[in-house]
């Protein structure tokens, strides 16, 4: 059983923590073209990506990715007939290791796109989370990108389980659209 070498998390969320409302339904004011291309080009580095089944990237490279998507749907794993290049996965039922290895992928890396369950999944693995904040965004109700959220901030959560800021980048100057970059302790 092999896991993927690298494993990136990568979310947009609001003041408030949220990356979508109270429906499950990302809104427009979390769309931004610039972090739609910096989360595009991340992705873009992964050799597959992992999401429940609410979320997914729609981004021009989607149907080329291998994936993993999370679901009840199944009782442990099964081919994704929707998808050749993925299966369906209840982590009740089999482990990551074994969801992993059924990509056929040794090493690699993995790139985690929500929704919530699923980024909570990751916190003690991520060796990097790319978090962009939307400024002035609140979503009342909404879903947290983490389990923990709103108790504490996702920044408070991600603190928690091994991760400190690094990087931090400007996307997006006239809306004030930054990402920063979380990285594992050494």
């Amino acid at each position: 059983m092999t896991l993927p070498a690298r494993i990136e998390g990568y979310a947009i969320v609001s003041e408030d923590g949220m990356l979508a409302d109270s429906h499950g339904v990302m809104p427009d004011a979390l769309k931004f073209d610039a972090d739609q291309k910096y989360f595009a080009d991340g992705l873009d580095r992964c050799d597959a990506v992992i999401h429940g089944r609410h979320s997914h990237e729609m981004q021009p490279h989607s149907p080329r990715r291998y994936r993993i998507t999370v679901t009840g749907a199944v009782a442990s794993m099964a081919r994704d007939p929707n998808n050749s290049k993925g299966i369906l996965w209840n982590p009740r039922g089999a482990s990551f290791g074994e969801a992993w290895s059924a990509l056929g992928l040794s090493g690699g890396s993995l790139g985690v796109v929500g929704g919530t369950a699923v980024f909570g999944m990751f916190l003690d693995r991520y060796d990097a989370f790319h978090l962009t904040r939307a400024p002035g965004v609140r979503l009342p109700n909404g879903r947290p990108v983490f389990p923990d959220v709103p108790a504490f901030t996702p920044e408070q959560v991600m603190e928690k389980h091994g991760l400190t800021p690094a990087e931090r980048e400007t996307l997006d100057a006239t809306h004030d659209l930054i990402v920063t970059v979380w990285r594992r302790k050494k």
